[in-house]
């Protein structure tokens, strides 16, 4: 039957305050529906990563965002993105607007179909890098949020899920 996937959810980390949680096991919870539009940015190449931040940020600021969350947006798009070519050599991210309840915002979804992560854990925590780098990666982009979870299954792909709500 094989190992389930793995689950990280939870809000965005202050820099005063604890990251969240790690879960394994089924999905947490069904991701609040998007509503009236969605960009799917196909990934396979550098300049798809551009892409992929570029229509990123102008979301953001069509929904109302700052321009410096526009910034944050397009960093967590653009690390997301670069994961995927390197790891999985092609995949997507999906970009859309979401409401729950009076609440708006923005939600990203980075799928691929790669070799998937062995130890979602580590994977997120800070200061981990396969590629030889920083480490700053994921763990990067779970602070920068205020939702992430990611999903992954060994030989079938990782799927990473970050929203952020206006404030």
């Amino acid at each position: 039957m094989g190992v389930p996937p793995a689950i990280q959810t939870g809000r965005r980390g202050s820099k005063w305050g604890a990251l969240p949680e790690i879960r394994t096991g089924p999905a947490i919870a069904p991701f609040v529906r998007p509503v009236e539009l969605e960009i799917t940015v196909p990934i396979a190449s550098d300049l798809d990563i551009v892409t992929a931040r570029q229509r990123g940020r102008t979301l953001a600021l069509q929904l109302g965002y700052s321009s410096m969350d526009g910034t944050l947006v397009a960093a967590a798009i653009s690390e997301l993105a670069r994961n995927i070519v390197l790891y999985a050599k092609r995949g997507e991210i999906v970009l859309s607007n979401v409401a729950d309840g009076s609440r708006r915002g923005m939600i990203v979804v980075a799928r691929d179909e790669g070799p998937g992560i062995a130890d979602v854990s580590r994977a997120v925590a800070a200061g981990h890098s396969t590629s030889g780098g920083l480490g700053l990666g994921l763990s990067g982009v779970r602070r920068l949020v205020d939702e992430f979870e990611i999903s992954s299954e060994l030989g079938k792909g990782t799927t990473v899920t970050i929203r952020w709500w206006r404030r």
